[in-house]
């Protein structure tokens, strides 16, 4: 009976902890999604870029209209790469937490916690050959003085854009020694799972039930 009682208390205990957990697999899958979404937004742009503008005979081939199909090709091939990579992360991380083995939750949220920033870099990429495209598209299509216009008007924004980002990343940064996760053990901890106590037949306990034993016996010395 009391074998029964503990056991059932250190599964309901890693239930709260997965529970913790799976806060930070919801954040990080939302920001896959939303990247994934303005980066399909911006690949469209791209494209229709591409297939949109039409060069004269006469004028095809020049150094500036490749310079133009290639940075344009770029932002569109960026924009994809996050979009896939992000789509990949929003399916496959949250089914490896949800039907993979014990320990998959962890698994899947510290591999999400480092896609999901490559994604963004991807997607800052995109938006940067993004600026830069749409400015070649102004120098080749109008006269020097339209397109300087354009071009001030476009790093200017591409400017604001910049302070912006780093306006708002300084005002919410999170310090890498400030930041806490769902992990209730440390590394050492998790690194000592497979060197815990026997089970019934014994045989090492599970990392699973060995977590929420910690977890227990930490409690305990605290009272």
């Amino acid at each position: 009976m009391l074998h029964a009682d503990k056991a059932a208390l250190e599964n309901n205990l890693q239930v709260s902890l997965l529970k913790i957990r799976e806060k930070e697999l919801i954040f990080y899958t939302k920001n896959c999604s939303a990247i994934g979404t303005q980066a399909a937004l911006l690949s469209g742009f791209a494209y229709s870029s591409i297939i949109g503008i039409s060069f004269t005979d006469g004028d095809v081939g020049t150094p500036m209209q490749m310079l133009y199909t290639a940075v344009t090709a770029t932002a569109m091939t960026v924009e994809l790469i996050a979009l896939f990579n992000a789509t990949m992360c929003a399916m496959l991380g949250p089914g490896l937490a949800l039907r993979g083995p014990d320990g998959s939750m962890h698994r899947a949220v510290d591999g999400l916690t480092i896609e999901y920033r490559i994604c963004f870099l991807f997607f800052a990429l995109g938006v940067l050959a993004f600026f830069l495209s749409a400015l070649l598209y102004a120098c080749i299509t109008f006269f020097w003085p339209v397109a300087l216009c354009v071009a001030l008007v476009l790093c200017s924004f591409c400017t604001r854009i910049f302070f912006n980002f780093r306006r708002i990343y300084s005002k919410f940064e999170l310090r890498a020694e400030h930041t806490l996760d769902g992990r209730m053990l440390d590394d050492d901890d998790a690194a000592q799972q497979t060197d815990g106590p026997l089970d019934a037949s014994g045989a090492p306990r599970k990392p699973r039930a060995n977590e929420a034993a910690r977890v227990i016996a930490m409690a305990q010395r605290e009272r």
